[in-house]
């Protein structure tokens, strides 16, 4: 008895002390609404510290991965940047073959000269952001149709972009933020020279693999190291060896104290994508129809794909991006849809909405001027439902077959052919030529049949004969998909860069018609704009314009509170506290995990759980030098109550003093919901501790370049004492590499 009540006690005292900080906000409101809540947490910065316009700030040391794929940060004045193994994964993979196989083994750079080219990774930096909500506004009124009303919007955020473009000077986004409430310019300065720097092996940065993907405890060291180059005025450029390392504005010290339970955190990144202000006949949708048809196509694509892989090392070099990049949001859909039902989110959505009906029930005003907006939802949503599945088929599913993509992308030429502009087609063939370059290099016609061929039956089988082509009617009446496939894969140029290159040196409009696997792609495209999307446009207006009645009905009804808007792959910071977290009755997950959790979960036949020798040698030697915590023991990865979502991956974790303690990389199973509900008593960010990053760079590598470019710095406490560690001053540098 005296166990259960203590055990009920700590889960009671947990529940008062450690809800998760709900929000995503915008650095240019961090005064007005975040600033004293933040210094209670422990922040030691001001606001304009953090987010500066005629200063330096450590918004400067942030950057944006390829307009919002990930986050970067920088740790040098040399234009070093940490980044996830996982956002750089495609670039290792790019320069990894069997003979040199990067992803397997690694490797870090110990010279600029070694770095390697990443083509098409750009790097962006916010420089300011503008509210241009008012100027928007003012030209918009609710008697304007929703044709209009885009049409216009549209049309002003062009010509905002262009005029704060300053020829060409800076890239500017216009966003839409609260559901078209308000709108904000955001100006970048891209960086077009980006190169890959290093990265550990797959067994370290991608240590237990799918399954433990989105799982607590972890145990990944997932990062990677880029440099970005400009030219030698400091300005962006392409990519030429003449360029020099770019000198942020600011870059991240380093910090070596690691991290105690309730320490401040804050993540700057640039979270891709939440629906917070989802209605409840979005999430009944979501969990109905949309998440099961995307985990349905996905986990054939991923059987398939595996089982080339596992037949050919070449093909599992050539394939382990894209095998991951579908892996990664089919568990993502998993957890999703089983976080909503666990967690009761529909009911919760459905509580919100009556208490704001009955708040706008409660005066003539509020009823003309947001009484439609529920109404407007549940009726759009009803629309919907008859065509969200095959919605998500044509994207998941049409589209999974890469030849049939590939082929998808010669629409630009058809048109351009059609018209006789020269002009046109050359551009045109100039932009699938390289297309294909890329293509055909990680391409494998065995995989992509077999998986053109299934996706061609789930098609048949699993969506209603109405949105069927006709094609697709004529092949499903044999059901023979393999033969098709043969015939269509035989025919067809855009199964080999040869034929695809023989044709675009004299490209003709009659041979693209007939090729068959442009003919049944654009079947699919072409039935889905004639026979989903006319039927689904008016009920698309209808939920914008409820959200945006809802949402600003919200934030009138309850003035007190700080509403933040969903996520949009813009710069936005996130506080909290270093915390562990309850994820089931009797079970306390701790705050760190250990090297030694890399040896419990050791696995030589278990491809996710294989460990390099070497890395085995140094944790049973405890070789960690500087980077170990006063029990002598390395910290792997550790857990912050933050609040992140895609896009975030990458972000550097920050302690109350400005400096780098981890990098973001994933959330948690058990708030798999936390897009479109926040869990404040599950919701955690998983972070990889930048000291197991330094010792990885340092001890596993022997990369003593990489740590002596860095600001490593080290508060005046008692540290747990080996050979290579010492006691420096506040602030001070401390180069462990050459102690």
């Amino acid at each position: 008895m005296k166990k259960i009540v203590t055990l009920a006690l700590i889960a009671l005292l947990h529940t008062a002390t450690a809800s998760a900080h709900e929000g995503m906000w915008m650095l240019n409101m961090l005064q007005k609404l975040n600033m004293t809540e933040m210094e209670s947490l422990g922040l030691k910065l001001t606001a304009e510290e953090i987010y500066s316009i005629n200063h330096s700030s450590v918004k400067d040391a942030i950057a944006r991965l390829n307009y919002g794929m990930c986050t970067a940060e920088m740790i040098s004045s040399n234009g070093l940047a940490l980044t996830n193994h996982h956002c750089a994964y495609g670039a290792i993979q790019s320069h990894s073959s069997v003979e040199h196989d990067y992803l397997t083994d690694g490797f870090m750079a110990k010279s600029l000269k070694e770095e390697f080219k990443i083509d098409g990774m750009v790097v962006s930096y916010l420089q300011r952001i503008e509210d241009v909500s008012d100027r928007i506004n003012s030209q918009l009124n609710e008697d304007m149709d929703a044709a209009t009303r885009m049409a216009t919007i549209r049309g002003l955020k062009k010509a905002i972009e262009t005029e704060l473009a300053e020829e060409g000077k800076y890239d500017v986004d216009v966003k839409t933020f609260f559901e078209g409430n308000e709108f904000y310019a955001m100006i970048y300065t891209t960086y077009r020279d980006v190169r890959l720097v290093g990265a550990p092996p797959e067994s370290i940065g991608k240590f237990g693999g799918d399954t433990d993907n989105w799982m607590w405890p972890r145990h990944t060291g997932d990062f990677s190291l880029l440099r970005v180059y400009a030219d030698k005025d400091g300005n962006p450029a392409d990519y030429s060896e003449d360029n020099i390392p770019y000198q942020p504005k600011h870059h991240l010290p380093v910090s070596l104290d690691g991290v105690k339970e309730n320490d401040f955190a804050m993540i700057l990144g640039f979270p891709g994508s939440t629906d917070r202000y989802l209605s409840s006949f979005g999430v009944k949708q979501a969990v109905d129809i949309e998440q099961p048809a995307r985990v349905e196509v996905r986990g054939e694509k991923l059987r398939l794909m595996k089982e080339g892989m596992d037949a050919d090392p070449a093909v599992r070099i050539q394939y382990a991006s894209k095998y991951a990049g579908v892996s990664n949001y089919w568990k993502y859909f998993i957890g999703q849809s089983q976080g909503l039902k666990r967690l009761k989110v529909y009911d919760k959505k459905v509580a919100i909405e009556n208490q704001f009906n009955s708040w706008v029930n409660q005066d003539e005003a509020r009823k003309a001027k947001y009484g439609n907006a529920l109404k407007l939802l549940k009726e759009g949503y009803a629309t919907l439902d008859k065509y969200t599945k095959a919605d998500a088929y044509v994207g998941e599913n049409v589209l999974g077959s890469e030849a049939m993509l590939l082929a998808f992308r010669a629409e630009a030429l058809e048109t351009a052919l059609e018209v006789e502009d020269k002009e046109s087609i050359e551009s045109a063939v100039q932009q699938l030529r390289e297309r294909a370059s890329g293509f055909f290099k990680d391409y494998n016609i065995g995989i992509d049949k077999n998986v053109t061929a299934r996706m061609m039956e789930m098609y048949y089988t699993n969506i209603d004969a109405e949105f069927h082509p006709a094609f697709l009617k004529k092949l499903g009446g044999s059901k023979k998909w393999t033969a098709a496939t043969e015939k269509m894969f035989k025919k067809s140029m855009f199964t080999s860069e040869e034929k695809l290159n023989a044709f675009l040196d004299n490209p003709s409009l009659k041979k693209l018609k007939k090729d068959p696997l442009y003919v049944n792609v654009e079947q699919y495209i072409n039935f889905y704009r004639e026979k989903i999307r006319p039927n689904t446009g008016d009920a698309h207006d209808n939920i914008n314009k409820g959200y945006r009645l809802f949402v600003a009905g919200l934030r009138e009804m309850n003035p007190s509170k700080n509403y933040y808007p969903n996520a949009n792959s813009s710069l936005r910071l996130t506080y909290g506290i270093v915390d562990d977290y309850i994820p089931a009755d009797g079970v306390i997950y701790d705050y760190v995990t250990t090297t030694k959790g890399i040896t419990e979960k050791e696995d030589p036949t278990n491809p996710e759980f294989v460990v390099p020798s070497r890395l085995i040698d140094l944790i049973k030697a405890k070789d960690y030098g500087v980077y170990a915590n006063e029990d002598g023991e390395l910290i792997v990865c550790f857990l912050t109550n933050n609040d992140i979502t895609g896009g975030n991956s990458g972000s550097p974790v920050i302690n109350g003093k400005g400096e780098l303690i981890g990098l973001a990389f994933d959330g948690n199973w058990e708030a798999m919901s936390g897009d479109i509900a926040f869990e404040t008593e599950l919701q955690r960010t998983i972070s990889v501790d930048i000291r197991y990053v330094l010792f990885i760079i340092d001890k596993y590598f022997g990369a003593k370049n990489i740590i002596e470019e860095l600001d490593l710095v080290k508060s005046p406490k008692k540290v747990f004492k080996q050979k290579e560690a010492k006691m420096v001053a506040p602030g001070e540098m401390v180069n462990p590499g050459m102690n």
